[in-house]
């Protein structure tokens, strides 16, 4: 048996979590060693708790759990989140870190939620205002955890055919399944329920989620699942996945042979190489994510059909009405368009499916003869390439059996050139109940009470493996041929099929996740 495996096995007879509250400053077990959180406002928050080692020397590989310890450690501020491009702070390699609010370290065997942050698995991490659980743990009386995980090159870098780390192309995805093992041993010690453990995330997130309910090593870690603005119908195929780490080295000078060497490199070196466009897709830059490796990922994960795994798991599917408002909102020529303009803008680039744009503006004028070209085209660009995926997750899980509760926010915000819509992103603040916080989409006279219905609904799940509460209508699962569908706007609704001359639309050509 090597070390890691040792490592594994070690703490599965090692010790039954046990609590210890000391004043402001309350020690927690863990199954690596204890920490100690912060009491503030009636809970009691651990933020940076590691649960893997350093993963700088082990750059590509699976993580390995940390050597334990025996001394109380602080757990007073966020850990590293992954190298990556853009503005995210206190990035670092050594990144396999959590968080934890809790109203309480006793025996209440609370509800878990833990959150996966989105970012298009190559940003972001989980320590933003937005996604801080200390509301949901003091108001809905839940166990709330976030986590950071290695992302794009350093997560999703598939080097296995050039003979090194055959498990680097899902590098990213072990990291959570470690972090679900992690809860799962030590939740109990701070106030949590192992087997009530809800993963739920947004975007990217969500499609980590979605993968993991493939994955065979994932499978009994989490018992809810939701996904907000974030599926996944299928991974990279191994070829591709091959292609793209082929481009990556050649951008860094690496021929195939020398591909090992990739490990030993500066990461600002690893990550300026990766900014070259994809081979593989006609637009964006180069695309990491999960990987049909045959080791860790056997199986795509909703093609053909929904998991057989996960059937047994609730799920919740989630999308907002106008997704692309948050990517193609800020183009000013996009909320201009005329009748003639708008062919044109409909490209591959904006629709990601390959359908004849004057066919969708023909349906497009058919069905809403009142629309706008710029409203016609936000509302095709989030059919075609966000909701889309959506549907066929489920439509699949209706027919597996296993149905799931879909909704679709249509509650607007305010974006900051004005236009009023439901975009990408707005749904955060409302499950996790921090409209106030910086960044938040949820503005308005109506905000604090669309978060305190959609924040009780995500909690019910979490608990029951049902959303429905008072404050919303009766939710009902979907199921074919009905599609039932709960809107979330300032007076909530369960409609049949909505959008459904949308749907079938997009549903004549066939459908290719983005990226793989």
């Amino acid at each position: 048996m090597d070390r890691r495996s040792l490592l594994i096995a070690a703490p599965a007879l090692a010790l039954t979590p046990r609590s210890a509250a000391a004043g402001d400053h309350p020690v927690a077990s863990t199954v690596n060693g204890p920490v100690r959180g912060v009491r503030d406002g009636g809970v009691i928050t651990f933020k940076g708790i590691r649960y893997g080692a350093d993963t700088g020397p082990r750059r590509f590989q699976p993580p390995s759990r940390p050597a334990p310890w025996t001394r109380p450690v602080d757990a007073f501020a966020h850990g590293c989140a992954s190298p990556q491009r853009g503005d995210e702070p206190n990035q670092g390699e050594d990144c396999l870190f959590l968080n934890v609010w809790t109203p309480g370290l006793d025996a209440a065997r609370r509800p878990v939620m833990v959150y996966i942050h989105g970012g298009a698995y190559s940003t972001g991490s989980g320590s933003s205002p937005l996604t801080d659980g200390a509301r949901l743990a003091r108001r809905r009386d839940v166990v709330m955890v976030t986590l950071n995980h290695r992302l794009n090159l350093f997560g999703y870098a598939s080097l296995g055919r050039f003979g090194v780390f055959p498990d680097s192309g899902n590098a990213g995805q072990l990291d959570l399944i470690l972090a679900l093992e992690w809860v799962r041993d030590s939740i109990a010690a701070f106030g949590g329920d192992p087997d009530r453990v809800m993963v739920f995330g947004q975007s990217g997130g969500g499609a980590k989620i979605a993968t993991l309910m493939a994955v065979p090593a994932a499978q009994g870690l989490f018992h809810r699942a939701a996904t907000m603005s974030g599926q996944q119908v299928t991974a990279s195929g191994p070829m591709n996945a091959a292609i793209r780490a082929r481009a990556w080295l050649d951008a860094l000078n690496l021929p195939p042979e020398r591909a090992h060497e990739a490990a030993s490199l500066p990461v600002e070196t690893l990550l300026k190489a990766a900014e070259i466009r994809d081979p593989v897709l006609p637009y964006g830059g180069l695309y990491f994510g999960p990987v049909l490796d045959d080791r860790t990922l056997v199986r795509h994960p909703f093609y053909p059909d929904a998991p057989a795994q996960s059937a047994a798991v609730p799920m919740m599917i989630g999308n907002t009405r106008d997704e692309t408002l948050a990517f193609l909102g800020n183009d000013p020529a996009n909320f201009a368009l005329n009748w003639d303009d708008l062919p044109a803008r409909l490209t591959p680039v904006n629709l990601r499916v390959d359908i004849a744009p004057e066919t969708v503006v023909a349906e497009y004028r058919r069905l809403h003869s009142d629309w706008s070209p710029s409203r016609v085209f936000f509302a095709a660009t989030t059919a075609a390439r966000s909701w889309r995926a959506a549907v066929i997750e489920a439509e699949l899980r209706a027919q597996q059996g296993s149905p799931a509760f879909v909704y679709q926010l249509d509650w607007p915000s305010t974006l900051a050139n004005g236009y009023r819509g439901a975009p990408h992103m707005s749904d955060i603040p409302l499950a996790f109940d921090t409209v106030q916080a910086p960044g938040s989409l949820a503005i308005g006279p109506t905000a604090q009470t669309m978060a305190d219905r959609v924040s009780t609904a995500f909690a019910a799940f979490a608990a029951t493996g049902d959303p429905n509460h008072s404050g919303l209508p009766a939710w009902e699962p979907y199921a074919l041929p009905r599609r039932q569908t709960m809107i979330l706007d300032d007076v909530c609704r369960m409609e049949d099929d909505p959008r459904g001359g949308e749907r079938r639309l997009f549903a004549r050509v066939p459908y290719v996740q983005p990226g793989t």
